[in-house]
């Protein structure tokens, strides 16, 4: 599943320099995901690094979006062009 920031979100800037994919960016009120280059960093670690660094603890699995650590995998590997 790609990850989601939910609205505890504070704002704290610590989330998005820590995502090797460039998938977190400032919204318009707080910090989003793109689903799209989201990989929950498959192919690059082996826990979620955004979810590591975060305070509040305001980043669970996107419901909406279910994906498999193979179908992430691959999408890492677009991504990155591996």
């Amino acid at each position: 599943m790609a990850l989601m920031i939910t609205d505890e979100c504070i704002n704290c800037d610590v989330c998005e320099p820590e995502c090797p994919n460039d998938a977190i960016s400032p919204g318009e009120e707080i910090y989003v995901i793109d689903p799209n280059l989201c990989t929950e960093c498959v192919g690059h670690f082996d826990e979620p690094q955004c979810q590591q660094v975060c305070p509040v603890d305001c980043i669970p699995l996107d419901p909406e979006r279910p994906e498999t650590h193979d179908q992430l995998m691959k999408k890492y590997r677009i991504i990155t062009a591996a």
